[in-house]
């Protein structure tokens, strides 16, 4: 059945719109799909691939944080990215603006996971099938 929903959209108000959109271009290789700037307002949009809502009880945040980082550090919103290197992103992540929250670990659904605090405070996990 096909979902009701035509496109999944987030809109961050970001603090340093620059560095914000520096670390989506540089660290995740995003290209704008659309830029505006009329009036000193400034906005930017870029298609993310497919979208998913994942809804987690406070158990399920808190085992995910566990097996992530050692221990309950997310707040009510965190993306979840997948990439093809989850190493290379960390790396580039780090030099640009990102914060290391916990290395890449192995989890139990075999995935490599990695989590990072984005310039804005924005928890991020990447995230590469195995």
């Amino acid at each position: 059945m096909a979902s009701p929903i035509l496109e999944f959209r987030i809109a961050l108000t970001a603090e340093d719109y620059d560095r914000l959109v520096a670390f989506y271009e540089d660290v995740l290789g995003l290209e704008a799909d659309e830029i505006w700037t009329a009036e000193n307002n400034k906005g930017v949009i870029y298609d993310m691939g497919k979208g998913t809502l994942e809804i987690l009880d406070e158990r399920s945040a808190a085992t995910v944080d566990q097996l992530e980082v050692g221990k309950r550090v997310s707040g009510q919103v965190r993306f979840a990215l997948q990439v093809e290197d989850v190493d290379a992103v960390v790396a580039q992540a780090l030099a640009n603006g990102a914060t290391l929250v916990h290395e890449p670990t192995v989890t139990p659904w075999n995935h490599k996971n990695a989590r990072l605090q984005a310039p804005d405070g924005l928890q991020v996990t990447l995230f590469q099938v195995l």
